[in-house]
């Protein structure tokens, strides 16, 4: 039997539960992205971190080696060229937690979401 997943009460709390290799990348991570969206609420769906503005503006996740960064869909198809110079899945930008954030593709990925979340006019949360 598997353990039940760890309940956060917030972004912090995530990061202080993380692996510890990976906390300097993903508090690093959640400062670029808490300027980028400053007025998107935090909050833990899923059991991970989401910005929301009242709609999906991005999430982030840790894993044992890595961080995850998953923007919007739009957000990674208008960065498709750019996103080619970092490893990603589909629909997240893997970060490794001994490499240096990418920060400036970040934070332009990041304010490029939060500015189609703002003229988007339908209530979906989901793009």
């Amino acid at each position: 039997m598997t353990a039940p997943a760890p309940r956060y009460r917030s972004i912090a709390d995530y990061i202080d539960q993380a692996p510890a290799a990976g906390r300097p990348l993903l508090q690093s991570l959640y400062t670029l992205l808490q300027h980028a969206a400053p007025d998107a609420q935090e909050a833990i769906k899923w059991n991970t971190p989401f910005f929301i503005e009242p709609r999906f503006v991005y999430g982030f996740s840790a894993h044992k080696a890595h961080a995850s960064f998953a923007p919007p869909a739009s957000a990674m198809a208008h960065f498709e060229a750019e996103l080619k110079a970092v490893k990603t899945t589909q629909g997240t930008i893997v970060l490794p937690y001994d490499q240096p954030l990418p920060e400036a593709l970040l934070r332009q990925i990041a304010q490029y979401s939060v500015q189609r979340v703002q003229a988007r006019i339908t209530d979906s949360f989901w793009e």
